[in-house]
């Protein structure tokens, strides 16, 4: 086989490769992009002896890439794809009883790994790409150094990346042979053109791309964030360039045929302008490409494991990915990356891309560590453990779902929705419908929600459901089909389809998913509040923005502004026919904004979204505090009527917690508003409404989170006074960094020492004012100020106070509030 390949930089590396897994089941091959690492290595690798006649997995991170690798190796041996190699991805798989080489997605390959641990008829597993760090690639790698150690030492396993932190993962992997491949490829100059403030990404990529079509040959590839930005490009460039022009998308929500499309050679006569996203970095190879236009932009999923909730963010990219973006345009001749910001900025790019574990929704990983018989996930290897908090909010959505039990082992139905291979809520959404006869449309909006592009870009899942099922394309009828094989897996869980006439619509059906969002309209058309308390919005014309109620499967954004991508309407009929307990009723004291009072109502909820109020009886006990403590969260500290003691006192204890530190209490407004529960609520006996709390309570309040040993400490650290010369007594501030007095200078005559507190060992700031408390001068030496400045002080105090007294010697002199005693 070897003798009939094409000679690729790799090659020269083969040989040492081969020898490496003869010697040992493990290795680690970095090979830049165009190297020939993805089609030769699996090819060189069949006339291993330890191979045996079983299959070698190549992993893809994208199913274009598994793709492509797949028909490029086949067409180097003269076949077709299906026979000696063939490829397997959900929707479609080409194999047959002769495939020796099977090119698989990342997630196949975990659901392959998990059903069959032994992996009895695979000889070896290469990770492609692993610099991507997808979450199926950390746990699919996992499982698989975890299967080599306990049941298949044969097993090979081979870790190949363009731009790989090779440290981490040899260490990871006990420090395997890690073998280098040089590229080939042609030089590539790097121009920068960093588009002007607040200019839109797409505006600075169409001026780019047709400038470049106009000035230079050959094909362009350009990167830009998302789909959006994409065909708002290829919609402005449609209308501007030439005819020749083959402006050709590239993004995951395509049917193959058009990215079939994009990475094909273009016709002669004709040019091609690719516009892609990510998936165009690496595995696969886009012909004919020598001129690289890239945006520096990424877009990337964040998980936020206190909504469970995933939004799509706009970031830099890495300094790995801009440098792989680049070399696609010194493939096959010198090419041109013209990278649209400062050079300077590239430094402050992250190195890496993050890995995905790291940032997503971990229930499905959860679920399957589950079926593994894994709790901890440092129990098995990876490069990066996933956060706790992630995991903590997998953990109790999937106790919610019924699919852990009390000691986090997996139940009957968690075994059955991980066997369905959905994600977790929609598994619990097609078992809880399969017990009211509605199991195949559940699993047909499961798959639906799955697969990008299916049933068109609607926001409505309603139409996108009408559209799928009449829709008569491969892509489609293979999507049916897997939802009916889905059903029929749900076995006898299936109801009897008798019991329900109608079949249920989607948002009935969402509902057994995303119960915690299910949302409400509220104000404006196209304002909503979900149950789990945060607001999604539509724009004003969509059709969904003026349903009562809705389902939402997918949205993004951060919480203040989230936008609605995909939702169902829903009555509330539905949800109290379907899932009655999520519906609740009780009695509650609440702070009413209006009058700045605490009311009592009895109201319906689901969630945080308010159905039914209805006024109650005056409120008393305990709660009617609490009420209050809502009315300050909401309105701020600002409301209570302090007295001075108490905003003195709250200054004192404020500044001996930020020069000493604990224990004393921390006063800030955002600590005090986070334990209103310890100081305020307990001292709130009789107060109905913000106006009747009784100042001195306040007061009480707060010195109670002092501790009660340190409180006899407060007036030696602390003074509320300083008695001057004269008996007076002035107030402290403790608002700065030191304590401050005001007084007039008359007042210190006599005093030799500077004023302290603390038993001496902190001097107070003196802000001596004239008679007519006017300010002099600060000081912290008044020894010194009487030594020396006074002399100028004095002569202008005479000057301007000619009836008070201006000793030459203060120090000396007797103190006084007065002015001169009149002359008889």
């Amino acid at each position: 086989m070897s003798a009939s390949l094409p000679t690729l930089p790799v090659s020269a590396v083969l040989d040492d490769l081969e020898t490496a897994l003869t010697a040992g089941p493990r290795a680690i091959l970095c090979a830049p992009p165009g190297a020939g690492k993805t089609t030769l290595v699996p090819l060189r690798l069949l006339d291993a002896p330890w191979r045996a006649g079983r299959r070698i997995l190549l992993l893809e991170p994208r199913r274009l890439a598994a793709r492509a690798a797949a028909r490029r190796m086949a067409q180097l041996i003269g076949e077709s794809v299906g026979e000696t190699v063939g490829y397997r991805m959900r929707l479609d798989t080409r194999i047959s009883a002769r495939t020796a080489i099977e090119v698989v997605t990342e997630g196949v390959f975990t659901r392959m790994i998990l059903d069959d641990p032994e992996l009895a008829d695979i000889a070896a597993v290469i990770f492609d790409e692993f610099h991507e760090r997808s979450l199926d690639a950390d746990l699919g790698l996992a499982l698989a150094l975890d299967v080599q150690s306990a049941l298949r030492p044969d097993l090979r396993i081979l870790v190949m990346s363009a731009t790989l932190d090779t440290a981490r993962i040899a260490d990871l992997m006990d420090r395997p042979p890690v073998i280098e491949s040089q590229g080939r490829s042609f030089p590539v100059e790097i121009r920068h053109q960093p588009r002007s403030g607040g200019s839109r990404i797409e505006d600075a990529m169409i001026e780019t791309v047709t400038r470049c079509y106009r000035t230079e040959p050959g094909s362009i590839l350009a990167f830009l964030p998302g789909q959006a930005e994409i065909r708002r490009v290829a919609a402005s460039l449609a209308e501007t360039l030439p005819g020749d022009a083959l402006i050709a998308p590239l993004y995951g929500n395509l049917d193959q045929a058009e990215q079939d499309a994009a990475i094909r050679l273009a016709a002669p006569g004709r040019r091609k302008i690719v516009l892609a996203t990510s998936i165009a970095e690496t595995s696969i190879t886009i012909d004919g490409v020598r001129i690289v236009i890239d945006s520096g932009l990424q877009r990337l999923p964040v998980f936020e494991p206190a909504t469970g909730i995933t939004r799509l963010e706009t970031v830099k990219v890495s300094r790995a990915s801009a440098d792989q973006r680049a070399g696609r345009a010194g493939r096959t001749e010198p090419g041109i990356a013209i990278r649209l910001w400062n050079e300077g900025q590239t430094a402050a790019m992250p190195a890496f891309t993050p890995p995905e574990i790291l940032a997503t929704d971990l229930s499905a990983f959860l679920l399957d560590l589950a079926h593994w018989g894994v709790q901890d996930p440092a129990t098995l290897s990876f490069i990066d453990l996933p956060p706790a908090a992630a995991l903590a909010e997998a953990r109790q959505l999937l106790a919610r779902l019924g699919a852990l039990d009390t000691k986090g082992l997996l139940t009957p139905k968690g075994r059955l929705m991980r066997d369905l291979g959905l994600e977790p809520r929609l598994a619990a959404m097609a078992i809880a419908a399969a017990t009211l006869g509605q199991g195949e449309p559940a699993c047909r909006l499961a798959v639906l929600l799955g697969e990008q592009g299916l049933g068109g870009p609607s926001i409505d899942l309603e139409d996108r459901l009408r559209r799928f099922s009449t829709d008569r394309s491969e892509r489609a009828t293979k999507a049916r089909q897997l939802a009916a094989q889905l059903a029929k897996r749900l076995g006898p869980r299936n109801g009897d389809p008798a019991a329900r006439q109608e079949v249920l619509t989607a948002g009935q059906l969402l509902m057994f998913a995303f119960p915690d969002r299910i949302a409400a309209a509220r104000g404006a058309r196209g304002r909503f509040v979900l149950a789990n308390g945060r607001g999604g919005e539509l724009d004003e014309t969509e059709r969904l923005a003026a349903a009562r109620m809705l389902v939402v499967a997918d949205l993004t954004g951060r919480a203040g502004r989230q936008r609605i991508l995909a939702a169902a309407e829903l009555e509330r009929g539905d949800v109290e026919a379907l899932m009655p307990e999520l519906v609740g009723q009780k009695d509650e004291v609440y702070f009413d904004l209006a009058s700045r009072q605490v009311r009592a109502r009895r109201v319906t909820r689901l969630g945080a979204i308010l159905l039914d109020e209805a006024p109650r009886g005056a409120p008393t006990g305990a709660a009617v505090a609490e009420g209050l403590a809502d009315g300050v969260r909401q309105l701020g500290l600002d409301v209570l009527p302090f007295a001075k003691a108490a905003r003195q006192l709250r200054q004192r204890i404020g500044f001996l917690h930020r020069t000493l530190g604990d224990p004393w209490p921390d006063m800030s407004e955002e600590a005090l508003l986070a334990r209103l529960d310890d100081w305020f609520v307990p001292f709130q006996g009789s107060a109905r409404s913000l106006e009747t709390i009784d100042p001195s309570s306040l007061h009480a309040g707060l010195l109670s989170l002092v501790p009660h040993a340190l409180q006899r400490e407060l007036d030696v650290l602390t003074p509320s006074h300083f008695t001057a010369p004269t008996g007076q007594a002035h107030p402290i501030r403790y608002d700065a960094e030191e304590p401050v007095i005001s007084v007039r200078v008359q007042e210190l005559y006599g005093l030799k020492t500077h004023p302290t507190i603390g038993g001496g060992a902190l001097p107070l700031v003196l802000e001596l004012t004239s008679p007519a408390h006017r300010p002099i001068q600060t000081t912290r030496d008044l020894p010194g100020f009487w030594a020396g400045s006074w002399r100028d002080v004095r002569a202008d105090m005479r000057g301007r106070y000619p009836k008070h007294e201006w000793p030459e010697r203060p120090a000396d002199a007797m103190p006084t509030t007065r002015a001169k005693p009149r002359s008889k």
